[in-house]
């Protein structure tokens, strides 16, 4: 009997123990690195690049889990060519700019840090975060779960590198200066071009009578009157993305806000103008004396290029002034 004791009291012992072990096992596979190795290793990639690129994996262990002392940007993106998604290109170099702006910053801490997940490296992500779109952009703050504000609204405000640092600045309070490497591409262009004007008129030097044309003058001055109400100075400074995803799958070519534009938005507001131009000047034209017929045509093409193209114009102009009650021929 006192054997039997033994025995049943040994294998008690056993079972505890083997429960006891299996526990602990359990425990450290479900916390795996602790919150120290996790910041190290974060700091450790982030010295090498300042855009880290997380597969699936990664992003459990380094987002998901706890514990977790840090915010992480995430860009959720499909930069395969594979995937046709024309606008993640442009939405990744923005986003790195904002990378390298805060890496190299005076602000930088382990407080913070940016990553991305592609499609190809991270598909199980997308499901588990339920997107079926790219680009996306999210805030994982260092306690709790992403809420709806979490999300940026690329929709809305686009993803500019100074849009993304102003939604990084709203979600955590760091404040990003954004750095733009330096682009010679414009001064290229301008010497080029001053070359190209300096020739002409060097091989014109004896016949100079063009530079007093008021037609061309008027040509030149228009030109720069379009350009600058387009916005392309607009472009100059901010850097706007050349066209944004829609919230269907398709691509944008006007910005959804007065707050922000498109770089193919500022050449079709600039054609839109230019055409109302010419339907002013063919009207004008049309009241000076020449033949009846070619007066009644001039103003016709005249009335009917300035009433389209002025609708278009208040379309645009309505669709990015929420709330412009008035439109004229399209809506």
């Amino acid at each position: 009997m006192k054997l039997l004791h033994k025995t049943l009291l040994c294998t008690l012992i056993a079972m505890v123990g083997c429960l006891i072990f299996v526990a602990a096992q359990s425990k450290q596979h479900k916390t795996g690195l602790s919150l120290s190795e996790k910041v190290q290793n974060l700091v450790d990639m982030n010295m090498k690049k300042p855009l880290l690129r997380f597969n699936g994996a990664k992003f459990r262990e380094y987002v998901k889990n706890t514990p977790r002392n840090y915010s992480m940007i995430v860009m959720l993106t499909a930069l395969a060519p594979s995937r046709q998604c024309q606008i993640c290109r442009h939405a990744h170099d923005e986003f790195s700019i904002v990378a390298n702006s805060y890496r190299f910053s005076p602000i930088y801490s382990n407080k913070l840090f940016f990553a991305m997940v592609d499609f190809d490296d991270g598909s199980d992500v997308f499901q588990m975060l339920r997107l079926n779109t790219a680009p996306v952009f999210m805030h994982f703050p260092a306690k709790g779960k992403p809420k709806g504000a979490d999300t940026m609204d690329i929709h809305r405000v686009g993803f500019a590198a100074d849009s993304i640092a102003k939604f990084v600045a709203e979600r955590t309070d760091i404040t990003i200066r954004v750095f733009r490497p330096p682009n010679y591409s414009g001064t290229v262009a301008m010497i080029t071009l001053v070359a190209l004007v300096g020739s002409f008129l060097y091989i014109r030097r004896n016949n100079l009578e063009f530079l007093y044309n008021k037609n061309l003058w008027g040509a030149v001055a228009l030109f720069f009157c379009f350009a600058m109400i387009s916005g392309q100075m607009w472009n100059h400074i901010r850097g706007p993305p050349l066209v944004h995803k829609t919230q269907n799958g398709g691509v944008a070519y006007i910005h959804g806000s007065s707050q922000g534009q498109l770089v193919v938005e500022t050449y079709i507001v600039m054609f839109l103008n230019a055409m109302i131009v010419l339907g002013m000047i063919l009207l004008i034209e049309s009241g000076t004396p020449k033949a009846h017929n070619r007066n009644r045509m001039m103003a016709m093409a005249g009335l009917v290029l300035l009433t389209v193209f002025f609708s278009f114009l208040l379309s645009v102009f309505r669709s990015k002034a929420q709330g412009y009650p008035y439109s004229f021929l399209f809506k």
